[in-house]
């Protein structure tokens, strides 16, 4: 079953958390402003916290110096080798031109 931050559908899992009183407070506060449940505003919390770390995770991150030699690449390939032209001429040979 999938959920999202905002609706979940079936809730069989159970999670647990020992906290301050300052963070359980804070966390209430919060939740009281929204409107929400603390159970509500803690697992919409973590999970959208969980789902964008995830994100970030997936995507390529490169230096300014990575970035130039990326687009110089592009811009100026360099020569097939002599095993890429052999994998090139297996791969016809296997499957056919692309």
């Amino acid at each position: 079953m999938s959920a999202t931050a905002g609706s979940v559908t079936r809730k069989g899992e159970r999670l647990e958390a020992r906290v301050s009183a300052e963070a359980k407070a804070l966390c209430q506060e919060a939740a009281a402003l929204e409107g929400r449940s603390l159970t509500d505003f803690i697992m919409g919390s973590a999970v959208e916290s969980a789902r964008r770390l995830l994100r970030e995770r997936e995507l390529m991150e490169l230096s300014q110096r990575d970035r130039k030699a990326f687009i110089e690449s592009l811009l100026n390939p360099q020569s097939p080798n002599r095993r890429l032209r052999k994998a090139a001429l297996r791969y016809e040979q296997m499957f056919g031109k692309p």
